[in-house]
């Protein structure tokens, strides 16, 4: 790449981080506004505490990730079984459900009179219950909410992964286990990292969950400063901290993955599917279903039953028909929009390996670690100060949105450009594409299913969002997480539950499409 074009590119992606960054100047100004002594207060009343909760919880999480989705990835990329492709939507599927409708439904399920605590009194003993409150429960509710990131993208890099290097390992004497352990998870890695930071991030400012289960984090106690307290500069001092913490995270996710890099030729070959034995697929499925079970199927089960309920009260009106039309949307638009700008920062940061381009993806990050709250505080004060015509309108919104989930878009894209080996852009550079030719002619279509799967993130956790929506949405323009949150809020679960099964329908079109891509690049 020559340095008029890198200099394009940096250009282009440093508008983008300047715009990513206004939530974090919002939290820095904010902050500065403390005295001394308040600083000293929240340290010796709150921040041990708070540091110790936040990062107890994002290491269980992680942890519990890597066991749900690494082996559940391998199964369903290098083995061919029966019920292959519907185990792959009940493994991605899980996405689509917020996790404060996970910590709700298994809070009134392993209730004494739910179902779920009736029959673990039954197997356990009269008055042993299942205490979800606390870092545990929290712990496995966000697990169960996000493991499927770190399955998607291991899975879409075990599927695009090339047979040379497994079996240049298997020549030369390597055990199935040694090839795994030596070449197979080193190759995924990137894609296993790029997953668990977005799993990190998740957890360290997830609101519902933690909420709901009472377990206080940084992002719990921001909202009750802002909410309860409405001190706006205390809030802003821990976000400060919590942006501090994600920063120290994401550094050493890039350091850790600085050299795990690969190029694949062109023309190498996929690594094939082995057809399942009878008792192997048992055992496959002995294991997916049951993480599928609790992930999906016991959540899903549970909306139908109260959805079923909501029909036969016919509470089902033209209005919640108009809240889904407005989720779809702003999903569609913010997904679209995110995936759009984080493409020069992925293709800058992978092609110009400088601190610059290092500094960019750290900024880039910022929006989604903040809490929603803040993301939605900071693009207000910048819209009421430099546009203040857009204050209250759906273009907020939206700049909100793609803030808060730009770097799920940057992750998904980036791991797909680290396998695009050099020597083929160059190639079209050389027949005489230029750089825009070569970018829709080549490159796009190279990265493709990365797009995709960046695309459908985005707009997955576009439909779950609620708190900046809550804030920046237009007068009178409600979407569903909104109306689910209210409804469970008031135990209405015969309203919030029609809800909640429609945000997981609502998915189904994006994820058939990323399907869709994988058995075409195949």
């Amino acid at each position: 790449m020559t340095r008029t074009k890198a200099g394009s590119l940096g250009s282009i992606a440093g508008i983008v981080v300047l715009t990513a960054t206004i939530p974090l100047l919002f939290v820095v100004y904010s902050s500065l506004q403390l005295s001394a002594s308040k600083w000293a207060g929240l340290w010796s009343s709150r921040l041990p505490e708070l540091m110790g909760n936040t990062l107890s919880l994002a290491l269980v999480v992680v942890v519990l990730c890597l066991i749900l989705a690494v082996p559940s990835a391998w199964l369903t990329a290098r083995r061919d079984f029966a019920g292959r492709k519907v185990a792959i939507w009940l493994l991605v599927l899980p996405l689509t459900i917020p996790t404060y409708v996970f910590a709700h439904i298994y809070t009134v399920l392993l209730e004494p009179t739910g179902w779920l605590g009736e029959l673990w009194q039954l197997v356990a003993g009269d008055g042993a219950l299942i205490n979800l409150y606390g870092l545990g429960g929290a712990a496995v509710m966000l697990s169960l909410a996000t493991f499927s990131y770190v399955f998607l993208l291991a899975y879409t890099s075990l599927v695009d992964s090339r047979r040379s290097l497994e079996e240049a390992a298997r020549i030369h004497g390597a055990s199935k286990w040694q090839v795994f352990l030596r070449v197979t998870l080193p190759l995924i890695r990137p894609a296993l990292a790029a997953g668990l930071i977005v799993v990190v991030l998740h957890t360290l400012s997830d609101f519902g969950a933690v909420s709901m289960l009472r377990y206080q984090t940084f992002t719990l106690s921001i909202y009750l400063q802002m909410s309860g307290r409405f001190d706006y500069q205390a809030a802003a001092g821990l976000s400060l901290i919590l942006v501090s913490m994600s920063l120290v995270f994401l550094v050493l996710e890039r350091f850790f993955r600085r050299q795990q890099r690969y190029f694949a030729g062109a023309q190498t070959r996929f690594i094939s599917r082995k057809r399942a034995s009878i008792q192997e697929t048992l055992v496959i499925w002995a294991w997916l279903g049951l993480v599928s079970l609790f992930a999906f199927v016991i959540p899903v089960s549970w909306m139908l039953a109260w959805s079923y309920e909501a029909l036969v009260q016919d509470v089902i009106d033209a209005k919640f028909w108009g809240y889904a039309l407005n989720t779809g949307l702003v999903s569609f638009t913010a997904a679209t929009v995110a995936v759009v700008v984080a493409l020069p920062l992925g293709l800058y940061h992978t092609r110009v390996r400088t601190w610059l381009s290092n500094l960019y993806i750290q900024l880039s990050s910022i929006g989604f670690v903040l809490p929603g709250p803040v993301v939605a505080l900071g693009v207000i004060t910048f819209v009421i100060a430099v546009l203040p015509n857009f204050y209250g309108g759906f273009a907020a919104l939206i700049m909100a949105l793609v803030v808060r989930f730009l770097p799920l878009a940057i992750q998904s894209q980036e791991a797909a450009l680290q396998q695009l080996t050099p020597s083929v852009e160059q190639a079209g550079r050389i027949h005489g594409a230029g750089p825009l030719e070569n970018l829709w002619r080549v490159i796009l279509p190279m990265i493709r299913n990365g797009m995709v799967t960046a695309w459908v993130l985005v707009f997955i956790d576009v439909l779950k969002e609620l708190p900046a929506t809550l804030m920046l949405r237009p007068v009178g323009f409600d979407t569903l997480p909104i109306r689910i949150w209210i409804e469970a809020s008031e135990e209405m679960l015969e309203l919030a539950a029609p809800a909640a099964l429609l945000l997981v329908v609502g998915t189904l079109p994006a994820l058939w499409i990323m399907m869709r891509s994988h058995a075409v690049r195949r």
